[in-house]
């Protein structure tokens, strides 16, 4: 037997993992993973295998195709007045999550201390430990999930290299506020701090509310990795391809660790984007489309007996179950699926310490009949 030093000697399965395939098993709806149940757009389809007829199947330049990259700039001046160069600003990356992995990889050395607020996305803790970083967790609690940021500056030290933020959030659907960016300006001014800034769900905001990005201000971009994805834009998380943008200087360590990490995208899938995002209905009608599904959600679940919690952006809802039972979220979560069938996330497994709050995280993207469907069996508990 070879002997291996495991740099992730914790990870397991992950929930996401157990909870779809218990879900299959059983044959529950999967109210679990973040993925829709209905088809991406049908002209974004053809537009790919329009690209594949046409010849546009080998590699595409490492950075992204260029014609891409401009129609990322464009889209971000559209909505910000702020301009990326599409040249050395702007990569295409194989989703968010390499993008994640990838900043952070630039960055990140032995010992530089990374500060992540949780719950947090599953990805981050360990790419910052494969790195040989340390992970400065910070918990946040319902109902609000707020940032305490006076605790931030204690945890601040001469190691502190990286703040990862994620608006709208993903479990909690809370999303930063104004507040949390002046508070977060006066903390990294002066400093050598990077952010790196997860806005995948940038264009679910509800209620009229703002998106904070760090684009928007410019202490803030000038140390910012932004990362996006278009497969939470175009309903096609299948089809794993996202963006990061950043200063040029952060860029160019970006992509010496992109290049050697997966060199090129899907080269069929950015020539048919670059041509679907020239018209911005596209993405700028996707907030009152999930807040339709957002508000049926919550309606029809105002009837269980479960206790909603706020839903400000994300296509998830979290709620509370202490009326119903004082099992750890895990038991029940695993109760429900098999019992019930609807499958949920604990969101226990979005800490570190796996701290259970008797939260429960639903996904809404899903079709109206999956959801009612999913209400109606969640009635019975």
């Amino acid at each position: 037997m070879i002997r291996i030093a495991s740099k992730l000697p914790q990870v397991g399965t992950t929930i996401f993992t157990t909870m779809s395939a218990l879900a299959a098993e059983v044959g529950a709806i999967n109210l679990s993973q973040g993925f829709p149940d209905y088809d991406c757009p049908p002209q974004l389809v053809e537009l790919i295998y329009k690209a594949m007829k046409d010849g546009y199947n080998q590699y595409a330049p490492m950075p992204g195709l260029m014609s891409l990259r401009e129609q990322i700039a464009i889209k971000i001046e559209k909505l910000y007045s702020v301009n990326y160069n599409p040249d050395t600003e702007v990569t295409v990356t194989a989703g968010a999550t390499q993008a994640i992995f990838t900043a952070i990889a630039a960055i990140i050395h032995p010992n530089d201390e990374v500060i992540v607020f949780e719950p947090a996305y599953d990805s981050y803790a360990p790419a910052i430990k494969v790195m040989g970083g340390i992970v400065k967790s910070l918990e946040l609690a319902p109902p609000d999930y707020r940032i305490p940021w006076d605790m931030v500056r204690k945890l601040l030290t001469a190691r502190t290299k990286m703040i990862i933020l994620n608006s709208p959030h993903n479990p909690t659907a809370t999303i930063l506020q104004k507040s949390d960016i002046d508070e977060l300006t006066i903390i990294v001014k002066d400093q050598d701090i990077v952010i790196l800034s997860d806005e995948v769900y940038e264009h679910l905001i509800f209620d009229g509310q703002t998106h904070h990005s760090m684009v928007k201000y410019e202490e803030l971009r000038k140390r910012s990795f932004i990362v996006s994805s278009f497969g939470k834009l175009f309903h096609s998380t299948g089809w794993k391809i996202g963006y990061c943008v950043a200063p040029e200087q952060l860029m160019r360590e970006f992509r010496k660790v992109h290049q050697f990490l997966v060199f090129s995208v899907n080269s069929p899938t950015q020539h048919a984007i670059a041509e679907y995002l020239k018209d911005e209905n596209t993405y700028n009608g996707l907030a009152g489309f999930f807040q339709q599904k957002r508000d049926h959600f919550r309606n029809a679940m105002a009837q269980t007996r479960f206790e909603l919690l706020p839903c400000a952006g994300s296509y998830f809802q979290s709620v509370r179950y202490d009326r119903i039972s004082d099992e750890k979220d895990v038991d029940i979560a695993l109760r429900i699926t098999r019992e019930f069938g609807v499958a949920s996330i604990p969101t226990s497994g979005f800490y570190t310490r796996n701290t259970d709050h008797r939260v429960l995280r639903f996904c809404f993207a899903k079709r109206q009949e999956t959801l009612d469907n999913a209400v109606n069996k969640l009635m019975k508990i």
